[in-house]
């Protein structure tokens, strides 16, 4: 099984980028393969780095023959996608938005269609919009018609996601929280491994 690691910061290797190669770690010990692909880089290779609704249906050639097009590809493949974000205002990160919108077309083909999807939200303070981030996440999931997990798992009860403070990524209690996610993210991607076989 695959899946793949968003990470919507525009920061390439701080916090979230952290909580989400940890997150990678877990799910490689549980036998997943993973790929962390960061959506500002991405996005800095187009020449319009979001989307114009340029064509309806959408048939992805604003990014034909660009690294986007390959993350797609990336997204489709896999079981499950964990989506990670700072906190922008109360929401996710523009970053990650313009890259979500630019997956319009898989959305209209079904590609994501019972993909597990997660999320990880990052804040500057305690309660910094983690939660309202999460709810954000999920809903552009929700769109695709995603399996959404918390971290709440066999091992442990939780909410909608790990929401984490600035500077928290090597505390117990925020470790703890990404190994219950990614334990949720391997087991319901197994359980749910033939609705997507079945669609594709």
């Amino acid at each position: 099984m695959k899946a793949v690691l968003l990470n919507g910061s525009p920061r390439r290797k701080k916090n979230t980028h952290q909580l989400l190669a940890a997150t990678a770690d877990h799910l490689n010990e549980m036998g997943m393969e993973t790929n962390i692909i960061c959506a500002a880089e991405i996005l800095r290779g187009l020449e319009v780095p979001f989307c114009t609704a340029c064509r309806t249906p959408c048939d992805g050639s604003c990014f034909s023959d660009t690294e986007m097009e390959t993350a797609m590809s990336e997204i489709r493949r896999a079981d499950a996608v964990v989506a990670a974000s700072p906190v922008y205002f109360g929401t996710v990160s523009a970053p990650l938005k313009a890259f979500w919108d630019l997956t319009l077309r898989e959305r209209s083909r079904g590609s994501l269609l019972y993909t597990v999807g997660a999320a990880i939200a990052v804040g500057g303070g305690r309660f910094g919009g983690q939660e309202t981030t999460l709810r954000a996440i999920h809903d552009m999931m929700l769109i695709h018609g995603m399996i959404l997990v918390g971290d709440s798992s066999s091992a442990g009860t939780g909410h909608l996601g790990v929401a984490v403070q600035q500077g928290e990524a090597d505390e117990s209690h925020v470790k703890r929280r990404l190994r219950i996610l990614a334990e949720a993210v391997f087991e319901t991607a197994r359980e749910t491994r033939s609705l997507r076989q079945s669609h594709q």
